[in-house]
């Protein structure tokens, strides 16, 4: 890029920033009926165009499901929509507070004030889905939204620039497309909030990005979220849900589970159980329309590499699906794995499954703490004590016991990380409460006895006080 063009982003950024600045400084608290609409017409953008975003995500993937676009996608997001309609008005209410015996006759209540410019930066994984959730909810809490398109998904990201723009005023919600370039331009202008969804290193570059302005961020990463088997759980079962979180979008998903943790006595029943899922799942990879591709040769060359790293390191690697297909990528399931290997230190984002053997349940507890914080922890078993051990005793986003992914569908649970998986978190009420200012309001009447604590300090009055509470 050149140094013209680059000047001539920032210029175009900027304008566009200003121009929803200005628009916001007229209308700095939508009404209820204001904000109901527009999530209105999100919604109809979406239902009106869902079979040609389901075809240009797709394209994008060189096969993306559509079975999983429309369920995971496209459904997730109208649910995420209905529910915000149905909830704002309560969301929208002065949160009453108590206010102390010492400063009586009063009231108090927390109003959520719109912030203003929100900026969201959208990943290629689902496109749609992580665009439309927090949109939503910022529009919910009353601000204007820039939002970033991934350069990886091109066909989708100019379609949805195309129907934002047809359905919003520029100055309400637009849509920048380009690559990181313009995504490092985007993150530098002085919004009232970022929430970025990403990889944790580009998530370290949007945090100082901000911090320039000191605006607050919301940042949505990832990590290697462990699936943890306990000796008591249906293995069957285990592995089929297990399966299925992997298979989702071919293992491209932040929460996707990372790798197993299982007592090593119920490693090979558990192997023999995953790969009949995944078969039954997918008989066939070639011309398979319900198997997703990897997004592209660079994230390919990177999932191939791991394997061969992990085979030379003496991991036995377990074949589940047939060849690989294009980049419709092989399920594998790898054992006798070790730290030193690559898919051991790094988010896999891809269909392959490590599996780690343990003996007791606080080795397990040991080894998940000793690693990052991951965005996601998957526990299975029906031990209500163990249950709580692991909850109380392990770090992480958030937690499904005996399933996968399903948390982050449900509108009225929050969805966000801790160290290095994120920082804050959004969906439903939490979203709303992200995108808003908690404006803390003391409402005094006429008269007041706060007069007693004026000076001259010492009076009889301040000393019985003092007396009374200070014990």
């Amino acid at each position: 890029m050149d140094q013209n063009t680059d000047q001539n982003i920032s210029i175009e950024l900027q304008q566009l920033f200003e121009k929803q600045q200005q628009a916001f400084t007229e209308n700095s608290y939508p009404s209820l009926e204001q904000r109901r609409q527009h999530l209105k017409t999100l919604q109809q953008l979406i239902l009106q165009n869902k079979t040609e975003i389901n075809l240009v995500i797709s394209h994008d993937f060189s096969n993306r499901s559509h079975s999983e676009t429309e369920m995971f996608e496209v459904m997730t997001s109208v649910l995420g929509i209905k529910y915000a309609l149905k909830n704002l008005k309560k969301w929208m209410r002065p949160s009453k507070r108590h206010i102390g015996i010492l400063f009586q006759p009063a009231t108090g209540y927390v109003l959520y004030q719109p912030v203003g410019v929100v900026g969201i930066v959208v990943p290629w994984n689902y496109p749609l889905f992580l665009a439309i959730g927090p949109l939503c909810q910022a529009l919910a809490a009353g601000n204007r939204v820039i939002l970033k398109m991934s350069e990886y998904t091109p066909e989708f990201s100019a379609l949805f620039k195309q129907l934002i723009a047809q359905a919003f005023p520029e100055d309400l919600v637009s849509v920048v497309n380009g690559d990181a370039e313009v995504a490092q331009k985007f993150t530098q202008l002085p919004f009232n909030h970022i929430l970025f969804t990403g990889a944790s290193e580009v998530g370290k570059h949007v945090m100082r990005a901000a911090a320039n302005n000191l605006t607050p961020v919301t940042l949505e990463l990832g990590g290697k979220s462990p699936a943890l088997v306990l000796a008591d759980a249906n293995i069957r079962e285990s592995a089929r849900r297990i399966a299925f979180g992997k298979a989702m979008n071919a293992g491209q998903t932040c929460v996707a589970p990372d790798y197993v943790l299982i007592p090593a006595q119920l490693q090979a029943q558990f192997i023999e159980e995953y790969a009949t899922a995944i078969q039954e799942f997918f008989p066939k990879l070639a011309d398979n329309p319900d198997y997703t591709a990897i997004i592209n040769e660079r994230q390919l060359n990177r999932l191939n590499h791991y394997l061969e790293d992990a085979t030379a390191k003496n991991a036995t690697v377990h074949v589940i699906t047939d060849a690989s297909s294009g980049r419709r990528l092989a399920h594998y399931v790898l054992s006798n794995v070790t730290d030193d290997m690559q898919v051991m230190q790094n988010e896999i984002f891809g269909p392959l499954l490590p599996i780690v053997t343990y003996q007791q349940l606080d080795e397990a507890i040991n080894y998940i703490n000793q690693r990052p914080r991951p965005l996601a922890l998957y526990y299975f078993g029906y031990n209500k004590q163990e249950q709580q051990k692991v909850l109380m005793q392990t770090h992480s986003g958030g937690v499904c016991l005996n399933e996968t992914l399903v948390h982050v569908g449900q509108e009225d649970l929050p969805f966000g990380g801790v160290g290095t998986s994120g920082l804050g978190n959004y969906h439903g009420y939490e979203g709303f409460v992200t995108f808003s200012h908690a404006k803390a309001v003391f409402n005094r009447p006429k008269f007041s006895l706060m007069r007693l604590f004026y000076p001259p300090y010492g009076t009889f009055i301040q000393k019985l006080i003092l007396k009374l509470f200070i014990r």
